[in-house]
C-alpha cells in the first residue's frame, strides 16, 4: 500500500453548514471531510485555531448552526485507504442491532468497542455501522464510553441527527444505566448533584467532582443489596464525560471493575471474582422519534455481567 502523504487540499477550503447538519458538533462535522485524520491530529487542528468557525476559534463540541461557515486548513495524512473492519466484527454488530427504521438504528453496543476511532483506534462502532449500512449517512447521535455496554443510537440522514441530538443536549432523553457499586449506599435511592471538571493525571484525562465544572445530576436507586456490594440502576439528568462513574465515585463505591476510578484493592478483589470489565451498561433509552412518535429502547444485561451477580 503507497504511504506516501495525501492532501486533502493545496488550499484552505471554507464549507458552509447545510440545514441537515444544524446542531451537529464541530468535531463530527470535520470528521467527515478529514475521514483519514486521526482525532488527535482533528483536534490538535481545532486548538491551534487552524479551524475556525465563521472566522473565529471554536471547541471541538461546539454546535453548528446551519449557515455557519467552516474554515478546514490543508491537511496531509498518511495514505491508508477506506477503513475495513473484519467480517466478524460486522456480523457481531449486526447481530447488536435491537431497532432499525428510516432514521435511526439502536444498537447494543459490546463493552470494549469505542464509539469512534482516534487515539490509537482504527476504528470505532460508527465506522462498522457505516461498512453495514453502506450511503446511509450515519452519524452517532450521542456517546458511552468504550467501556460500558447498552443502548447507544445513531442517525441515517441529518434530520434525524437534529432532532434527536436536540433531545440528548435538552435533557429530555430519559436515560436509565445498570450498575454495581463497590460499597453500601446508606439510603435506598440516592441523588447526587455535583459539577464535574475534567483534569489531567500523568497526560490523561479524569474527570472528578468539583465546584468549578459543569452542573452533572445521578440518581442511583437500590436494585439489591449484597454483603458489601449495591446493584443499582443510575439515571441520569445530565450526560458528562463518565458522569455515573465519577458520582459513584465519589459516594464512596466505586463501579465494580472500573480501572479508571476505583483503588487497586476494589480492582483486584473484582477481577479476583471473575470480572474481567466494568459493570456498567446502557439498559434503556426513551426519546421521541423524528416524527414526535415517543420510542422506548431497551437491552438486557450482558451475560458476563449476570454471572458476576450470580457470583454474589
Amino acid at each position: 500500500m503507497d504511504s506516501k502523504p495525501k492532501a486533502y487540499s493545496q488550499r484552505v477550503k471554507r464549507v458552509e453548514v447545510p440545514a441537515d447538519r444544524d446542531g451537529q458538533r464541530l468535531d463530527n462535522f470535520l470528521a467527515r471531510y478529514l475521514k483519514d485524520l486521526p482525532r488527535g491530529a482533528l483536534y490538535r487542528l481545532i486548538r491551534t485555531g487552524q479551524v475556525r468557525v465563521n472566522g473565529g476559534r471554536s471547541k471541538p463540541e461546539r454546535k453548528l448552526s446551519s449557515g455557519d461557515e467552516v474554515r478546514i486548513p490543508p491537511v496531509e495524512v498518511r495514505e491508508t485507504g477506506d477503513i475495513t473492519v473484519s467480517d466478524a466484527i460486522c456480523e457481531q454488530i449486526t447481530a447488536a442491532i435491537t431497532y432499525e427504521d428510516g432514521d435511526l438504528l439502536v444498537v447494543n453496543k459490546p463493552s470494549g468497542i469505542a464509539v469512534h476511532g482516534g487515539s490509537g483506534l482504527a476504528w470505532g462502532l460508527v465506522d462498522v455501522v457505516r461498512q453495514i449500512r453502506p450511503n446511509q449517512g450515519i452519524e452517532l447521535v450521542h456517546r458511552i464510553d468504550r467501556e460500558t455496554s447498552g443502548c447507544l443510537v445513531l442517525a441515517k440522514n441529518g434530520e434525524a441527527l437534529r432532532t434527536l441530538g436536540d433531545q440528548f443536549r435538552q435533557g429530555t432523553v430519559i436515560k436509565r444505566y445498570l450498575c454495581l457499586m463497590d460499597g453500601l449506599l446508606k439510603e435506598d435511592s440516592v441523588s447526587i448533584d455535583a459539577p464535574i471538571a475534567e483534569s489531567r493525571k500523568g497526560g490523561e484525562k479524569f474527570m472528578k467532582v468539583d465546584p468549578g465544572g459543569r452542573e452533572a445530576l445521578t440518581r442511583f436507586k437500590t436494585l439489591q443489596k449484597f454483603e458489601s456490594a449495591t446493584y443499582a440502576q443510575a439515571s441520569i439528568e445530565t450526560g458528562r464525560t463518565h458522569q455515573i462513574r465519577v458520582h459513584a465515585r465519589h459516594l464512596g463505591a466505586p463501579l465494580a471493575g472500573d480501572r479508571r476510578y476505583a483503588g487497586k484493592e476494589s480492582i483486584r478483589r473484582w477481577k479476583d471474582l471473575g470480572l474481567k470489565r466494568l459493570f456498567l451498561h446502557s439498559s434503556e433509552l426513551e426519546l421521541n422519534g423524528p416524527s414526535g412518535a415517543p420510542l422506548t429502547f431497551s437491552a438486557p444485561l450482558p451475560d458476563e455481567l449476570r454471572q458476576c451477580l450470580d457470583q454474589l
